[in-house]
């Protein structure tokens, strides 16, 4: 059983090549492991932390596995912090490209729309404030993949 996200990827890459969504080249191997690493730490983990310390559903589950921690105030503001510094940096990232890691649809792409879908949950949204990032999850929602 494969349980952490970079293991499913790399066996759904050497399963399924075309297209390559964890890049073409070792640069762009690079690139896409640089920038989904980012997206998870810096992204879904920071909206994780305001989630977990700031819902009152989550109330001593503040960290993930079988055992109750209790919700930490302050984690839940700097996780909002994390996550509106995040979107930030998507934004810059965006300016006059198409795709986050490369010149071609990754894997990162797919690893940001979870984690700007999911910032919804702590009432994070992408607004006029972000128009790169508008602009590239409006066309990311075209995809045949994102159909619902």
């Amino acid at each position: 059983m494969l349980a952490d996200n970079a293991a499913i990827a790399a066996y759904l890459e050497a399963q399924y090549p075309q297209p390559p969504l964890l890049g073409r080249t070792p640069l762009e191997r690079a690139e896409v492991a640089s920038w989904n690493w980012r997206v998870e730490f810096e992204g879904l983990l920071a909206i994780a932390e305001a989630l977990r310390n700031g819902s009152p559903a989550m109330a001593n589950r503040a960290l993930p596995g079988p055992d109750n921690y209790p919700q930490i105030p302050e984690l839940a503001q700097r996780g909002q912090a994390r996550a509106r510094q995040f979107f930030a940096t998507l934004e810059q990232r965006l300016e006059g490209r198409e795709y986050l890691a490369t010149d071609a649809f990754s894997l990162v792409d797919i690893t940001a729309v979870v984690a700007v879908d999911f910032a919804r949950v702590i009432k994070l949204k992408v607004t006029d404030e972000y128009p790169n990032l508008q602009r590239w999850r409006a066309a990311m929602a075209l995809r045949p993949s994102m159909a619902t």
